[in-house]
């Protein structure tokens, strides 16, 4: 509707704005610029009043400009509806890994004690530099 509408115009406006800046002022460089949430929505509508759609974990948009990342790159692709994700996946925690890694952080060292446990923000499993946004 109108007001998804606006606010899409604003978020973009404001995004690229910032991005074109630091670009412009030669500091993308040294500055990672990260968009994005810890969720997308559901594709499908639902039968309720203007309140939206769900919270959707299988598929949702994330963009980073700068610091190191490679430029133009798009990964990952949905099924035809946009309801999971079928193609170059990549697990929020192999995003954090390359997240870290572009700020000059080894993912295997940043970790906080608590109840006699060492936790990283990667988790137990094993995670993956996204090779394909790095520059």
């Amino acid at each position: 509707g109108k007001a998804l509408d606006a606010r899409c115009l604003e978020t973009d406006q404001a995004s690229a704005a910032l991005v074109k800046d630091l670009k412009q002022r030669g500091l993308l460089d040294d500055t990672l610029v990260i968009w994005g949430g810890e969720f997308g929505r559901t594709p499908q509508g639902e039968p309720r009043d203007l309140i939206g759609r769900d919270h959707h974990i299988d598929a949702f948009t994330m963009w980073v400009a700068g610091g190191g990342s490679k430029p133009g790159v798009t990964i990952g692709e949905t099924d035809e509806l946009g309801y999971y994700s079928v193609e170059d996946t990549v697990h929020v925690r192999d995003f954090h890994a390359t997240v870290l890694h572009l700020l000059g952080i080894d993912h295997h060292e940043l970790s906080y004690f608590y109840q006699g446990l060492d936790f990283r923000l990667t988790g137990v499993e094993e995670a993956h530099l996204v090779q394909k946004m790095l520059a």
